[in-house]
């Protein structure tokens, strides 16, 4: 498990409005209902439980110690919590990348409170803390809240630069 959590944790850039997931776990409901409203565009952040992080990213279980990427696209996956300001904030951005980059990439998120064993196998011990998964090669972690240019430029460089 360390040496996929040292694979993983190549950062991309660190933000220093991350905040702790030791951090408050007090879940509102106004904080909720910023993940459960969806609009009714083509591509949408997808919320991944445990089960469909396996079927769909990587089934850390069966493969503790190597990465194999499970998706047939380029993927981002927002390791996030309900009551993170930073978290909240990079929504909408998210939102607008898994629109603007529809069937190009996917644009996955993880609420590392309710699926801490997630967060776990990956190491997550801030939030946001973002996944950038090429199809060929290692990911990379970046943490913090970012700016869409930084998706942007993550997303060209890192993620579709070999997805041809």
């Amino acid at each position: 498990m360390k040496r996929m959590k040292q694979a993983l944790v190549a950062l991309l850039c660190v933000a220093a409005s991350a905040c702790s997931h030791a951090g408050n776990s007090a879940n509102t409901t106004d904080n909720n209902k910023v993940n459960n409203n969806k609009t009714e565009n083509k591509m949408e952040v997808m919320h991944l439980t445990k089960a469909e992080f396996l079927t769909k990213v990587a089934d850390f279980e069966k493969n503790p110690s190597s990465w194999k990427y499970l998706g047939d696209k380029p993927a981002i996956v927002d390791f996030f919590a309900t009551w993170c300001g930073p978290c909240r904030s990079i929504g909408p951005t998210l939102e607008e990348l898994a629109k603007e980059y529809d069937g190009k990439i996917y644009v996955y998120k993880v609420d590392v409170d309710a699926e801490s064993d997630v967060a776990a196998a990956f190491g997550i011990q801030s939030v946001p803390s973002i996944l950038f998964i090429p199809m060929n090669g290692q990911p990379q972690m970046a943490q913090g809240a970012m700016p869409k240019s930084a998706f942007e430029q993550a997303i060209n460089t890192v993620l579709l630069t070999d997805a041809k």
